[in-house]
């Protein structure tokens, strides 16, 4: 047995999300790969799109939280005839050769992209029997969830059941998990004291740590000045900036010398960083607030993107393990404000309850009463395929298509292959003619 992970490419918390979930297939033996879905469309597309994702959420966050917005008021926007429901489109033969030339079994989303993508797949190929799971990576039920149709929706939280329901999802199909998944190591208790001298703090310190994203995103430059102005002698900041390079720099020469705070790059021990910590500031991202859940860490949420991310805020301040506040100045004083209220703090913390491994439980419920029966045959050739589907002969689809017989043969031969647009084509027109069909048979061939 073997598991496809299909991830999107827009953003480090599905990517990481995926990890988490290929270390629980590992842990049970199974074999797991994780891939892309946009490139399965082209490797342009899935280049693209993580670009521009990057950019709106380091320099624009405020728009891509207004972009979210939009798609929730616009469902129509990934409606079954819509331009980006076409563009997904484009990719699912691609998606077949993969999970039928790789023996897979199980696919898992943890994105609502991929899952609309293996829908889609499981509607134009439904003699695949997969087993099939999407990932709920925010508190909310993602807008165009509704036109997806897969086996299993993993959600975080039980508070989301009718939201999944009234989309169509029935409770039976619905796995409730401890949060959402994170990587193994965030499970393994550290003593805060020890994590402090790991990296270096004095034990007695107060901590917190600044991280917005692995892209670092935010106002961290200005929010660490803030905070600075009025932070005890016994408090220290770490400010972690991702992959932003441009903040890292520019916060290293404004606070050289200032013993309160370390700037770091890229964190990969991000597990004992939080372990060392008395406060978290961060954006309400999934996977920034899963981890610090995992670890018990009280939350001081700044929302500089909004959108999805507003209802992972509303969830953890309304449990009162996360408090939030309007502006830079604000969430400054309200940080320095916990730090100096050592109770206020271990009620936060109190208020999140100790969390199973969320990626365990996803692969114990795909894999409960899923009786294996072999991966997906594979397509030697997508023209025969596709000419049997439709129920025709070779001597029809020529006359319907225009196409010389003797062109089409070698087409199917595998002698000659057409041009990819020409391809394109016609295997569309055959999907389409295919869809009148209601149960596809073989063809002998002439």
């Amino acid at each position: 047995m073997k598991a496809l992970i299909l991830s999107c490419n827009t953003g480090q918390g599905h990517n990481s999300v995926s990890g988490a979930v290929a270390e629980a297939f590992k842990a049970r033996g199974i074999e797991s790969e994780t891939a892309d879905a946009l490139s399965f469309v082209s490797e342009w597309a899935s280049k693209t799109v993580c670009e521009w994702h990057t950019r709106l959420y380091r320099y624009f966050p405020k728009t891509s939280g207004s972009s979210y917005s939009f798609i929730e008021q616009h469902p129509e926007l990934f409606g079954d005839r819509s331009p980006i429901h076409k563009l997904l489109s484009l990719g699912v033969d691609g998606l077949y050769s993969k999970i039928s030339g790789g023996g897979f079994e199980l696919v898992v989303c943890p994105h609502v992209i991929s899952a609309l993508m293996l829908t889609d797949l499981m509607k134009q190929y439904p003699e695949a029997k997969l087993r099939t799971a999407f990932i709920a990576t925010d508190y909310t039920c993602s807008p165009m969830c509704d036109e997806s149709d897969l086996d299993l929706y993993c959600i975080p939280s039980a508070e989301l059941i009718p939201e999944f329901e009234a989309i169509g999802v029935r409770r039976e199909k619905i796995a409730v998990t401890d949060g959402i998944p994170v990587r193994p190591a965030f499970y393994i208790k550290k003593d805060k004291a020890e994590a402090k001298r790991e990296l270096g703090l004095p034990e007695d310190c107060r901590h917190a740590v600044m991280m917005f994203g692995s892209m670092g995103c935010g106002p961290m430059p200005r929010l660490t000045s803030l905070i600075l102005r009025k932070l005890p002698e016994n408090c220290r900041l770490t400010a972690v900036c991702g992959t932003n390079e441009t903040v890292r720099r520019r916060m290293l020469r404004e606070f050289e010398g200032e013993k309160r705070v370390s700037v770091l790059g890229f964190a990969d021990d991000v597990p004992t960083l939080l372990s060392s910590a008395d406060l978290f500031i961060t954006k309400p991202g999934g996977l920034s607030t899963a981890e610090a859940a995992v670890k018990g860490v009280p939350m001081l949420l700044d929302n500089a993107v909004s959108g999805c991310e507003q209802y992972n805020l509303e969830y953890f301040c309304g449990i009162g393990a996360a408090e939030t506040a309007e502006g830079e100045s604000a969430i400054a004083g309200r940080c320095v404000g916990l730090l100096s209220d050592p109770e206020r703090l271990e009620r936060m913390s109190a208020a999140l309850p100790p969390r199973k491994n969320a990626a365990e439980q996803i692969v114990s419920a795909m894999l409960e009463g899923f009786e294996p029966s072999g991966a997906p045959e594979k397509i030697e050739n997508d023209f025969v395929y596709w000419r049997s589907r439709c129920r025709l002969t070779q001597s029809e689809l020529s006359r319907i298509l225009g196409i010389p017989p003797r062109t089409l043969r070698s087409w199917e031969s595998g002698k000659t292959e057409p041009p990819e647009y020409i391809k394109r084509l016609v295997i569309a027109e055959l999907k389409r003619i295919g869809r009148r069909v209601e149960q596809p048979k073989d063809i002998e061939e002439e």
